[in-house]
């Protein structure tokens, strides 16, 4: 009876000893999302929205930089969450924050939710950024967020391509899928960023072997959103995992990107200009997915079952 109670006790601490081993191996990937400039009013709301999905996962812990911005002529240098201000907030004037340098090396990933007109980082700033990603941190960017900071060389490397802030062929060509599967660069001369009004489109898959898109349907709808076109840029170290057909440009145009930079991984996703279109679940689980991606270079996060379907959208309740 001894030795029975013996061995079901080394039992209990083998068992014991594996969920614990378990739990220290499962990675918490910690998480900065910067923002605080964007020209699109819903960007607090949005970034509330994201921190609230990613740390539902249980993979992320979720911390926010807000840098200085103007609200009804009064400046602001806030961490999240801003009490008694609205989740709408209009940009009124670019403001140049000195003091905004976020301590990166805490983190394994950078999410930025800034957009047109972004006042510029300070050098110092822009230097701590690029040492980060360049040394292995994740970077992902959405929507806005490839519209900003179009002098700064190393961001645009980041990025692959972006629009608006007078980005010509001076910063690179736009890329593209054409009707008959073939990848373009084009060189022609013209500005760099263009969309036609709100609307529900398809995704295509062009990887379904990426670790992001892996398991998703090959066509998927996604909810009324921006649809980014003629989006231009340096493109290096870039694979197009997903596009959109933009009826304005009769191209199939990049709507999911992954790029590297020095060692690091960069997921940039065109979608996500409002609150609905946030709420997609394909818009969710490409961000979710692809934020463990640019962290760790996997991705463990199921495709949900009410992922969308080629002909019908669908959204999360919040």
């Amino acid at each position: 009876m001894k030795n029975k109670i013996k061995i079901l006790v080394l039992s209990l601490t083998v068992l014991a000893t594996m969920v614990v081993t378990a739990q220290e191996k499962k990675q918490i990937i910690k998480t900065l999302i910067v923002d605080g400039q964007n020209n699109h009013v819903q960007w607090p709301k949005i970034t509330h929205l994201l921190k609230e999905q990613m740390e539902a996962t249980g993979l992320f812990t979720v911390d926010v930089a807000r840098s200085a911005y103007t609200w009804q002529g009064k400046e602001f240098i806030s961490e999240y969450p801003i009490d008694g201000l609205p989740t709408t907030i209009a940009l009124e004037k670019p403001k140049t924050d000195q003091d905004f340098n976020p301590d990166f090396s805490k983190y394994d990933l950078v999410i930025s939710n800034f957009g047109w007109n972004a006042a510029p980082w300070p050098e110092a700033t822009q230097k701590n950024f690029e040492k980060f990603i360049a040394e292995g941190g994740g970077l992902v960017v959405f929507h806005a967020a490839d519209n900003s900071f179009p002098k700064w060389e190393a961001y645009n490397k980041m990025i692959g391509l972006g629009g608006w802030g007078d980005r010509t062929e001076k910063d690179g060509p736009y890329v593209y899928y054409n009707d008959a599967g073939e990848l373009i660069r084009d060189n022609s001369p013209g500005k760099g960023g263009s969309h036609g009004p709100e609307l529900e489109y398809q995704i295509k898959i062009r990887n379904t072997e990426h670790p992001i898109t892996k398991g998703m349907p090959e066509v998927w709808m996604h909810t009324k959103d921006e649809l980014y076109n003629s989006l231009r840029g340096p493109a290096e170290n870039m694979e197009i995992i997903a596009t959109a057909y933009a009826e304005p440009t009769s191209r199939h145009e990049p709507a999911l990107m992954v790029l590297n930079y020095g060692d690091g991984r960069v997921f940039h996703n065109i979608m996500g200009h409002i609150d609905y279109s946030v709420a997609c679940v394909g818009f969710l689980t490409s961000m979710l997915r692809g934020a463990e991606w640019a962290a760790t270079g996997e991705v463990t996060q199921a495709i949900p079952d009410d992922f969308p379907t080629a002909n019908k959208s669908s959204s999360k309740k919040f």
